[in-house]
C-alpha cells in the first residue's frame, strides 16, 4: 500500500550529492533527479531497459534532513522492474528509478554505479619501504598417500607433513580448507603448496608448487574506502581501488552515523551490512583486477577510525558517542574475513586490525603514524589527517601525543553551498586577481586554467557542476589575501566589484558566473563561516597537543589523507589552520593510513612496533579540556586572534586589516609586512 497523495507535494534527498527539494507526488526517481540536477545515469531514456538508474532507498527517521523516510513512500515493484530483473538482475537492495514513484518524503540513495560522473576517489597507494616478511608463507610438502592400513585422515597427514618437512610443531588446519584439501591432494598427487600462517596455521592449500599468496590493505574511511593489493612474495603493488562508502546515506559525519543507530531500530545492523557489502566489493574489485585467484588471497589488514572500526566489526558504536566515548576493543584484533561478511570465496583470508589510539583516534591514525614515522625522529613533528574527523599526532622519539578534532564534511565539500566531492568538473584550484577581484579556476579532470585558450572546450558536457574540499580552502585563502574577506571571515560588500553581490543580509563571493543562478558557483557567508568553524577545530586540536607537549614551536607538520593530499599548504597556514611553520617543512604525505596499513601486511614486525608505539601514546581528550575552546574562539580569525605568522608573512604579503569606523564606513588600516 502507497501512502500519499497524488496532489501532495513531497521532499526528496538525494544522497551523497545531499541535494534536495519538493516534487510532485507520482514523480519518478529518476524525473527527481533530473529536476533537483542529481548526477543519476540512464542510457534507455527511462524505460526500463538500461538498468543504469539503480538507487537504494533511505528507511528511517533523518533528523539531519527533516524525513521519515518510509519504503511505503514508494511505489511497489511493477512490471517494469520485474522484466529488467529477470533478464537481467537488479543489484541487491536496488530499484529502477525510472521505475519507482514518489508518493512521500525520502531519502534516495545513488550509488556510485549509477552515476554519470563518478567520483574522483583520491587515495592513492604511496610505495613502502620495509622489508617484506609477511604472516603468511607459502611452503611446498608432499604428503604420504592414503592407504587401507592407514586410518589418519588427509588432514592429520598434511599437518604432520609439513611439520616434519618445515621442522615446525603443533601445526593447525583451519576448518576453512577442509571442503577442498582431499580434491586438492589428489589433483597435486600428494604435492602441494600450504599457505602457513605465523608458522601455525594452514589456511590454504594448493596443488603442486605454488610461490605467491597476495594480502589487501584497506583503509575503510568515513567517505571513501581505498584498497591495495600487494604480491606477498616480493612487495610488488598489483592494484588500487577505492570507491565511496556507502553509509554516507546513514549521515556525512560520524556522529550523524552513531545517532542513526540510536534512533533507528536495526540501524546499526544496516551500516554493519553497509559497509561489509561495500568491503567486499573493494575485495572482488581488486582480485579482478589483479588477475589473481581468490583462494591464494589469505592476508588483509584493515584500518578505519573508531566508528568505522566498531562497524565493520559489526559493533553498535554507540558509546562513542558520549563521554566517556569507550571503545569496545582498542588492542589489535584477527579475525577471519568470514565473520566480516567477506563470503565463502575468502574462506582463507584472515584479517588484522591495528589498535585504536583513543575513543576517537582510531586505527588509521595508528597506520598514519606507522606509515610518517614520527616517534622514530628528533624532530618535533606534527601529523593531522584531514577528514571528516581530524586526527592529529605530535611527537618524537621521547614522546608521542594524540587527540581528534570535530571538523565535519565542510572540508570535503559537504555543507557547502555549491560544494561537492572531488568528482570531473568540480573547482579544485582558484586565484584571484589582487586589482579586479576577479577569480580563475581550474577543475578536476582539465588541466587547463579558465583564463587559458582550450579550457571551456576541454571541459565536457557536464561543465563547471561546483566546488571541492582543496577549491574552497584556495578560494577563501585568496578572498583573504586580495582584501575580498576580512580577518572575521566578513566579505566585503563596500568593494564595488562586479564579483562580489548582495545574498540577502550579507554578500557572497562569485567564482564562476554560468548561464543563470543554478550554473553559477558563489562562495556565501555562510560557507566562510562553516570553513572558519572547521579550521578553527583542528587549529585548536594543534594548539592543544603543543602545549601539553611544552611546544611553541614545530620542525615539521605533516598532512595526511585523501584532502591532506591535494590542499595546497600554503592556502592551510592562509587561513590558519594548522600552525606557522617554514612552509619548506610543511608537506602532504598521501593516504599514510593505507601506507602505514601495507607496512603492517607486508611485514609482521612492523605490527609488533605499532602495538608498542600505540602504548606509550598520551591520549588528550579535547572535549574536555577548557584550554581547547579557548584556542579554538581564537582560531576564528584568519588566520588567528592571537599567534602570529611570522614564517608565512616572509613569504607572503600581509593583506591590509580592515576596520569599520563609528559612522559604520569600511575604511583600510594598513598594517606593517612583518620582516
Amino acid at each position: 500500500m502507497v501512502e500519499g497523495s497524488d496532489s501532495d507535494e513531497i521532499l526528496v534527498v538525494f544522497t551523497p550529492s545531499g541535494r534536495r527539494g519538493y516534487v510532485e507526488s507520482g514523480t519518478s526517481i529518476l524525473e527527481a533527479a533530473r529536476l533537483l540536477g542529481v548526477d543519476l545515469d540512464s542510457v534507455c531514456g527511462g524505460r526500463g531497459i538500461c538498468g543504469r538508474c539503480q538507487v537504494r532507498l533511505g528507511e528511517g527517521n533523518f533528523p539531519k534532513f527533516g524525513v521519515d523516510a518510509k519504503l511505503s513512500h514508494v511505489s511497489e515493484f511493477g512490471a517494469t522492474e520485474s522484466r529488467y530483473d529477470g533478464v537481467k538482475g537488479l543489484r541487491p537492495g536496488c530499484r529502477l528509478g525510472c521505475a519507482a514513484k514518489l508518493y512521500g518524503s525520502m531519502v534516495v540513495d545513488v550509488p556510485e554505479e549509477s552515476q554519470l560522473h563518478r567520483q574522483v576517489v583520491r587515495k592513492e597507494a604511496v610505495p613502502v619501504g620495509c622489508e617484506i616478511d609477511p604472516v603468511t608463507r607459502p611452503l611446498y610438502v608432499r604428503v604420504e598417500e592414503a592407504r587401507m592400513e592407514d586410518s589418519r585422515g588427509d588432514a592429520l597427514r598434511l599437518r604432520e607433513a609439513v611439520e616434519r618437512d618445515w621442522g615446525l610443531e603443533g601445526v593447525e588446519l583451519d576448518v576453512g580448507v577442509l571442503p577442498t584439501l582431499q580434491k586438492v591432494l589428489r589433483k597435486g598427487k600428494w604435492e602441494v603448496t600450504v599457505a602457513l600462517r605465523k608458522d601455525k596455521r594452514i589456511v590454504g592449500v594448493y596443488e603442486g608448487f605454488e610461490e605467491e599468496l597476495y594480502g589487501i590493505a584497506v583503509d575503510v574511511g568515513t567517505t571513501t574506502l581505498s584498497g591495495h593489493l600487494w604480491s606477498l612474495q616480493d612487495g610488488r603493488l598489483l592494484g588500487t581501488s577505492g570507491m565511496m562508502n556507502p553509509q554516507i546515506r546513514y549521515g556525512e559525519d560520524l556522529m550523524s552515523r552513531v545517532s542513526y543507530g540510536m534512533m533507528n531500530e536495526g540501524g546499526v545492523g544496516q551500516m554493519v551490512e553497509a559497509v561489509q557489502g561495500a568491503l567486499r566489493g573493494l575485495v572482488d574489485d581488486l582480485v579482478e583486477k589483479g588477475g589473481i585467484d581468490r583462494c591464494r588471497m589469505v592476508e588483509m589488514v584493515l584500518v578505519g577510525n573508531p566508528v568505522m572500526h566498531h562497524l565493520f566489526l559489526g559493533i553498535d558504536p554507540v558509546e562513542l558517542g558520549g563521554a566517556p566515548f569507550a571503545l569496545a576493543e582498542n588492542e589489535s584484533l584477527e579475525v577471519r574475513g568470514l565473520d566480516l561478511g567477506l563470503g565463502m570465496d575468502y574462506r582463507h583470508v584472515y584479517c588484522y586490525i591495528p589498535p585504536c589510539i583513543a575513543g576517537h583516534v582510531g586505527a588509521d591514525a595508528s597506520g598514519v603514524m606507522l606509515s610518517e614515522g614520527s616517534f622514530l625522529r628528533d624532530e618535533q613533528t606534527l601529523v593531522i589527517d584531514v577528514g571528516t574527523n581530524a586526527e592529529l599526532m605530535l611527537g618524537n622519539r621521547e614522546k608521542m601525543f594524540a587527540c581528534s578534532s570535530p571538523t565535519g564534511p565542510a572540508l570535503e565539500g559537504a555543507q557547502i553551498s555549491k560544494g561537492q566531492r572531488a568528482s570531473v568538473g568540480a573547482i579544485e584550484r582558484v586565484r584571484i586577481d589582487r586589482e579586479t577581484k576577479h577569480a580563475r579556476f581550474s577543475v578536476v579532470g582539465n588541466d587547463k586554467w579558465s583564463d587559458e585558450d582550450g579550457f571551456w572546450e576541454g571541459l565536457g558536457s557536464q561543465g563547471v557542476t561546483g566546488i571541492c574540499g582543496s577549491g574552497i580552502i584556495e578560494v577563501i585563502g585568496e578572498m583573504y589575501l586580495s582584501g575580498v574577506l576580512d580577518t572575521h571571515g566578513v566579505i566585503d560588500g563596500d568593494l564595488g566589484v562586479e564579483s562580489v553581490e548582495e545574498d540577502g543580509r550579507t554578500y557572497r563571493y562569485c567564482v564562476h558566473r554560468g548561464e543563470g543562478e543554478d550554473d553559477s558557483i558563489y562562495v556565501t557567508q555562510d560557507d566562510v563561516r562553516a570553513i572558519q568553524l572547521a579550521k578553527g577545530a583542528v587549529y585548536a586540536g594543534a594548539r592543544l597537543l603543543m602545549e601539553h607537549a611544552g611546544l611553541d614551536r614545530l620542525d615539521r607538520i605533516c598532512l595526511a589523507g585523501a584532502f591532506g593530499s591535494h590542499i595546497d599548504v600554503k592556502y592551510a597556514m592562509v587561513l590558519g589552520m594548522i600552525p606557522d611553520a617554514d612552509l619548506e617543512n610543511v608537506v602532504s604525505i598521501g593516504n599514510a593510513a593505507g601506507t602505514g596499513a601495507s607496512m603492517m601486511l607486508l611485514n609482521k614486525g612492523e605490527r609488533i612496533v605499532l602495538e608498542g608505539v600505540v602504548r606509550g601514546v598520551e591520549k588528550i581528550e579535547t572535549a574536555i579540556e577548557p584550554r581547547f575552546q579557548e584556542f579554538f574562539v581564537d582560531a576564528m580569525k584568519i588566520p588567528n586572534g592571537r599567534d602570529e605568522f611570522e614564517n608565512l608573512w616572509k613569504v607572503l604579503e600581509k593583506p591590509e586589516e580592515k576596520g569599520v569606523s563609528k559612522g559604520g564606513e569600511r575604511r583600510g588600516v594598513r598594517r606593517r609586512r612583518s620582516p
